[in-house]
């Protein structure tokens, strides 16, 4: 059963995800510290790059399945124009002022 974005616990993640589903690159940036990192299947990733292949020049979008860890860690059915759907695992690291430093993700 997929988990309204709304619903989510940490209001990072949440952020983060209504930003990819919104397909918005300002809001997403937005919850990122300035150096943020990320990774994808164990390898880490050059974020730019990145973040327009697989999430806004191929219009990803998230559907939640379930959270755990405070709602920093994810199962979700994500969606793009490359891949098709397929079932992803999300982690993410927070900061004291409530942005995202770092984010992994990979098929789970």
């Amino acid at each position: 059963m997929t988990i309204q974005t709304s619903k989510l616990s940490d209001p990072a993640v949440r952020a983060f995800v209504s930003a990819v589903n919104a397909h918005d690159r300002q809001a997403f940036l937005d919850t990122l510290t300035p150096d943020a990192t990320m990774s994808d299947d164990g390898s880490d990733r050059d974020l730019a790059d990145w973040i327009d292949r697989e999430i806004f020049s191929s219009n990803g979008h998230m559907e939640v399945d379930n959270e755990s860890q405070g709602g920093r860690s994810l199962v979700a059915r994500y969606r793009n124009d490359t891949w098709g759907e397929m079932r992803t695992k999300w982690s993410f690291t927070i900061e004291p002022d409530g942005r995202i430093s770092h984010f992994a993700t990979g098929q789970a």
